[in-house]
């Protein structure tokens, strides 16, 4: 069988023995992600025909409207975490705490937990756009036998075992790592296979595609609008093209595969910055430097920040190395400037 025409069910046989821990757990684990994501995939592509779309009417921790298809896409994930006895914790952006998962004999053997962000870019349902679905998997750190604790989740990101995200689009991928590169999946609707499509994704080492808000550019801090001003210039390569979505998994598989950079920055509305350290950034920081890119908060590694709380938001700068690299200068530079 050729290369390309690989199953994800293949793949992830034929790579047991690559992962840390080969147990098997953490193949089931990608499995059952899979299974979610082809039942949140067929929710998303029927969602214009159904009452799926709107607002469910309540808001998420984070004071945002939840959107039907959010909790929908929640409650599918974590439902087969659970079934499958595989995880002994669930954290997700939707819920307020994390989930304690115990076996059906009541133990709490498993070695993992799983942190989500079950539907980003939820905002772009109703208008159509791409949203996806964002992993990431860590070893438990507490005792096996034990209920799960907020350590078990407050890991740095360096501590990852898996991430990855499906993007519902106009097809439907799955893109993971598990430290040992990256690989995205197409699925295949009429059958429901999900398909080798793009082996060893790479990040260019420059790109020409900037993507950021510049809408909010008044809010942002110098260093940001300094490399924003760097990227219109016509001089070199530049200018660079704009490209924003406003859906971070679409906006970051775009760059991968064209060469860019994503930037979330602190603002004057934000002076956290928006984006969550443990279901957005971490997991994408994993992937976008197995694919020989960078992430950071603007100034070092988003992977090496010790976690503090559940909900926790940092700027976030990632993508092509060479491009994230200078907007970290632009930003000492700026930094500097006011000493």
């Amino acid at each position: 069988m050729e290369e390309r025409n690989k199953t994800l069910g293949e793949f992830i046989i034929e790579n047991q023995n690559a992962f840390q821990y080969s147990s098997g757990e953490l193949s089931r684990i990608i499995n059952s992600i899979r299974l979610a994501a082809k039942v949140v995939n067929y929710k998303v592509n029927k969602a214009g025909l159904v009452d799926i779309v709107g607002a469910a009417g309540e808001q998420n921790i984070q004071g945002e409207d939840q959107q039907k298809l959010d909790v929908y896409a929640n409650e599918v994930f974590i439902q087969t975490l659970i079934n499958r006895e595989i995880v002994c914790g669930i954290a997700s952006e939707e819920n307020d705490d994390f989930i304690t998962v115990e076996g059906s004999d009541k133990s709490h053997n498993n070695k993992y937990v799983v942190l989500m962000d079950p539907l980003d870019g939820s905002s772009n349902i109703d208008v159509n756009v791409s949203v996806g679905t964002i992993f990431s998997v860590y070893r438990r750190v507490t005792p096996i036998g034990t209920p799960v604790t907020i350590e078990d989740f407050l890991q740095p990101g360096i501590n990852q075992v898996a991430a990855g995200y499906v993007i519902y689009g106009t097809s439907t991928m799955l893109v993971y790592t598990t430290g040992h590169g990256v690989n995205g999946f197409t699925l295949n609707p009429a059958i429901g296979t999900f398909y080798l499509s793009h082996p060893n994704m790479q990040f260019s080492k420059d790109g020409n595609i900037y993507s950021i808000n510049e809408g909010n550019y008044v809010h942002f801090p110098q260093g940001v609008k300094d490399y924003i001003k760097y990227c219109q210039l016509e001089e070199e390569d530049r200018p660079y093209t704009s490209r924003y979505i406003g859906s971070l998994v679409s906006d970051i598989h775009r760059n991968m595969i064209k060469g860019g950079i994503y930037i979330y920055p602190t603002s004057s509305k934000a002076p956290k910055g928006k984006l969550r350290l443990l279901y957005e950034c971490n997991p994408m920081a994993f992937i976008v430097e197995q694919a020989g890119g960078k992430a950071s908060d603007g100034f070092g590694s988003i992977m090496e920040i010790m976690p503090t709380e559940l909900h926790q938001r940092v700027p976030f700068f990632c993508g092509s190395y060479n491009m994230v690299e200078k907007a970290e200068d632009f930003m000492l530079k700026a930094k500097l400037s006011k000493y």
